[in-house]
């Protein structure tokens, strides 16, 4: 794989969340919306905008990261589906939004995107997801 050296976070990416941990490959981020469990992994590696575009081996790579993400979601916020969505049409640096959803959920069963303004966690939610994400994800 090919190393992080050059690697910086969009600047949209770096205010709309929350550091979680960085995995071999990726950066794992919480988007800070409460409404929603929200983790978004952006590989580290600089340029990058398509999916196409990660070696074989970073996309084995990216797959068992994003099923890592997955599993945590599924633990701490034992959700009723789990949305995975690679877009990029606003942040063209490549990341992947990993959503838990929820039957009552604000959106559901419309997709997240543009449904409600963002709810900001506050601190001590917000201390406490990033906590239990790490623990699933580093643990």
């Amino acid at each position: 794989m090919r190393g992080a050296e050059g690697f910086a976070l969009h600047p949209r990416l770096e205010a709309d969340t929350w550091f979680v941990t960085d995995l071999p490959l990726c950066r794992v981020l919480l988007m800070n919306d409460a409404r929603y469990p929200w983790l978004i992994a952006v590989p580290r590696v600089p340029g990058l905008v398509e999916l196409d575009e990660l070696t074989p081996a970073e996309f084995r790579a990216f797959g068992e990261e994003s099923r890592q993400i997955l599993a945590a979601l599924r633990q701490v916020c034992q959700p009723h589906k789990l949305n995975v969505a690679a877009l990029g049409n606003q942040v063209e640096q490549l990341h992947v939004h990993h959503i838990a959803r929820y039957r009552e959920d604000a959106a559901w069963p419309a997709p997240v995107w543009g449904a409600h303004p963002p709810q900001a966690y506050a601190a001590h939610e917000r201390d406490s997801r990033l906590t239990a994400l790490r623990a699933a994800l580093c643990g």
